[in-house]
């Protein structure tokens, strides 16, 4: 027959490369050695890359661990504690608590005192100076022509000033040692003064015929450099000494009266008691720093005292403080940038401190009463 039948030996021959591997294990095809060089290479560069993750994942772990454990086993600074620690309302330095009284008219604080606790926009009195106050007679002959809204407000633009222009040798004096501030002044300011006693011919003279005269005066004062913060106490006449050598009286005339709307003072905002005792009750217009980190003062019970000016067009008014007139910020005492308790001198009744944060001086007559004026 012409058709032959296929040989099955020779088929598979055919359909293989070789006999060998027709009779072996299938296995894979080796590379080449130019790719197998490729191959390890980057099987190392993948261990490594996983060695390195791990070592990096595990320092992490520890660094994180040690921080932590930081954070909770060291005590937090000095600073830190003594900001934590401060009682009192605290200043917001980023809020903007306005201009109120741009417009220079001011409410009327007569007979805002309280012998019996403390109140905001009141002062706190002791109880013998409340007496004094319900009995003596006030200084200003006659409200004048700057009351306005049926004698609610007045306007300081409108105020009359004691003319004149006085110069006198101030001698003040401010050091600490021993835990005690000590300040001896001649009561004599570092500014000008008006004329006084008031002259027939002043303007000033129809409203406050003030008959006293300005005289040197020993006013020393030892007071606690770190005063202890805690309840309010009641208040008498004179409730500090201020930086231009100047005593600083609540803001009641002998009377019980706003002293600041009633009292006729110079262009300085101060005048002179009966003894001769140069004094203000208001801010004065002649201490030109009033920002509420200086201090231009301090208080019969050491706190220090700043002006009301936050910023341009932001200034503190009696509703932004407490009911002793003050607030907690940071001011520069000493040389150095401090976090306290502080009083603050503001442009409304009581304008300055209204009760003690901590034990103050005794001045002057038991409970700390004061001469008229």
């Amino acid at each position: 027959m012409d058709d032959k039948i296929p040989d099955p030996v020779l088929k598979n021959a055919e359909e293989t490369e070789s006999p060998l591997l027709s009779s072996s294990p299938e296995l894979p095809a080796l590379p080449r050695p130019k790719s197998r060089k490729k191959w390890l290479i980057g099987l190392l560069l993948v261990l490594l890359l996983i060695v390195g993750a791990s070592v990096y994942w595990f320092t992490l772990r520890q660094t994180t661990g040690q921080t932590q454990t930081s954070k909770t086993s060291v005590p937090a600074t000095t600073a830190e504690i003594q900001e934590t620690d401060i009682a009192g309302l605290k200043l917001d330095p980023n809020k903007n608590y306005g201009d109120k009284y741009a417009n220079g008219m001011l409410p009327v604080g007569d007979k805002k005192y309280a012998s019996d606790a403390a109140k905001k926009g009141y002062v706190y009195t002791c109880a013998n100076y409340a007496k004094n106050l319900a009995t003596d007679q006030a200084g200003a002959d006659k409200r004048g022509p700057w009351f306005m809204n049926n004698n609610t407000e007045y306007d300081l633009n409108k105020k009359s000033k004691v003319q004149g222009s006085v110069s006198w040798k101030s001698s003040l004096s401010i050091s600490v040692a021993n835990g005690t501030r000590t300040i001896a002044s001649n009561d004599l300011p570092n500014h000008i003064t008006g004329t006084f006693p008031v002259s027939k011919a002043d303007p000033a003279y129809a409203y406050d015929r003030n008959p006293n005269t300005i005289s040197s005066q020993t006013l020393n004062y030892a007071l606690p450099a770190s005063p202890t913060y805690g309840d309010p106490t009641c208040i008498g006449g004179e409730v500090g000494i201020m930086t231009t050598g100047v005593a600083l009286f609540n803001g009641f005339d002998a009377g019980g009266r706003d002293a600041g709307a009633w009292e006729v003072q110079d262009g300085c905002g101060g005048h002179p008691q009966n003894k001769g005792e140069y004094h203000y009750h208001t801010l004065s217009s002649c201490i030109t720093d009033a920002s509420v980190s200086k201090v231009i003062g301090f208080a019969l019970d050491g706190f220090p005292i700043t002006g009301p000016k936050v910023g341009d067009k932001n200034i503190l008014t009696t509703s932004d403080l407490d009911e002793c007139h003050g607030i907690v910020s940071e001011i520069e005492l000493d040389d150095k940038k401090v976090t306290t308790y502080h009083y603050v001198m503001t442009q409304d009744f009581p304008y300055s401190i209204s009760c003690y944060r901590a034990k103050a001086i005794q001045t002057g007559p038991p409970e700390g009463g004061q001469p008229p004026r």
